[in-house]
């Protein structure tokens, strides 16, 4: 590497310019690695060693220059990554090797395609990645981590990677795609005549419970929506028990109004005339793509969630020229509402060489087994006939 390459390591996204972030930031899709979403997972202490979360990001300068970031983490557990890999770090235990402290490289508590490494449009991708990947390599030698992987990569970034120094985990997740549609009745016309009814039905079901749906900015918004999401995003947990998502703080929310306001969408239910909702759920947006993230209400209402986290984001995605909408974790359900299983991959390095050789010796079967849970799922779209 040049002497006027430099690598700097922080345990803070403080530490780095926000403008030269968001310069790299700005020509991906992705919203999950602006430096404001980041710093205020940070800040809101949603991310913290006390979580186990460190962050240990990358930054690569040329020249004084910004050519590339890493949003990186040091983990001690395994939560709030999404991926599950408790049966490997069972295998670890068999073995009598360590399996955390491990690097991720992801947007924390995230489960949306897009992560990746943000390079400088001017800068060969493939050249600086390469760079980077060695550098990170000698950094977790340096600090006895165990491992390395890459969660929920953008297709793209994961091609780059290759399989060279990377194991690929294959994981059934969730996408919508517009297809060229203009209005709600183009994304119905794909269904077939029962489906289009019921969800019709669904839909009409909100005005007959007197409920109205309307979708707003997060900036355009009463501090009260907030502290509503806070709430509903504990009694959604709540009812999950043991796997509950637990993981955000109250402060995140109320930091996100004025550093994300323009990134982050609220589809509310309100009743009558009140100007507070029954129900919420919250996206992230990006011109092309609408992320799923939280939902939830005070009270039942039959069929609220459809409406509020897939009928009314894709009439709202349509209207805005959303191409993609990733409406987040699990639920055959969504298949009913027109959501392609896709197949995203993990990507994975072990430093013991034990680790190594067993995940290359199983991972095909387990990519397989997962593979056709995509296509059975597909299989089931209540798609008209010739689609």
């Amino acid at each position: 590497m040049s002497e006027n390459n430099v690598f700097v390591w922080t345990d803070t996204i403080r530490a780095s310019n926000r403008d030269d972030w968001n310069r790299l930031a700005s020509q991906y899709e992705t919203p999950l690695l602006d430096w404001d979403w980041l710093r205020i997972l940070e800040d809101s202490g949603s991310v913290s060693t006390e979580e186990g979360w460190l962050p240990q990001h990358l930054l690569y300068y040329r020249e004084g220059r910004l050519i590339g970031v890493a949003p990186l983490y040091v983990k001690t557990h395994s939560a709030g990554e999404f991926v599950f890999d408790y049966a490997w770090a069972e295998v670890a235990e068999q073995l009598h090797a360590e399996y955390y402290p491990k690097l991720v490289a992801m947007s924390p508590l995230t489960p949306a395609i897009g992560y990746r490494f943000l390079i400088d449009s001017t800068e060969s991708a493939g050249a600086i990645v390469g760079e980077m990947i060695a550098e990170i390599h000698e950094f977790c030698s340096a600090n006895d981590l165990h491992s390395f992987s890459v969660l929920w990569p953008e297709p793209d970034f994961a091609a780059i990677l290759g399989e060279d120094d990377f194991t690929p985990w294959r994981h059934q997740h969730f996408r919508w795609e517009n297809e060229n549609f203009s209005t709600f009745d183009d994304y119905l016309a794909v269904f077939n005549k029962n489906q289009r009814r019921n969800i019709r039905r669904e839909r009409a079901s909100m005005a007959d419970q007197g409920l109205e749906i309307r979708t707003s900015f997060a900036a355009d918004v009463s501090e009260a929506h907030f502290d509503a999401m806070y709430r509903y995003y504990l009694n959604t947990n709540d009812q999950f028990g043991m796997w509950a998502a637990r993981y955000l703080t109250e402060e995140f929310f109320h930091m996100i109004r004025d550093a994300s306001g323009d990134r982050v969408v609220f589809s509310c239910a309100y009743e009558g005339s009140s100007e507070a909702p029954v129900g919420m759920s919250m996206l992230l947006y990006k011109p092309d793509r609408l992320i799923g993230r939280y939902w939830g209400a005070e009270r039942f209402v039959n069929n609220l969630h459809f409406n509020l986290c897939y009928y009314e984001p894709i009439r709202w995605g349509i209207e805005h020229g959303v191409q993609r909408f990733d409406p987040g974790m699990g639920s055959s359900h969504k298949v009913r509402r027109g959501f392609r299983a896709v197949a995203t991959h993990s990507l994975h390095h072990f430093y013991d060489e034990r680790m190594q050789m067993v995940m290359k010796m199983n991972i095909d079967k387990i990519n397989r087994y997962e593979q056709s849970h995509i296509e059975h799922l597909n299989d089931h779209l209540p798609f008209a006939q010739g689609r």
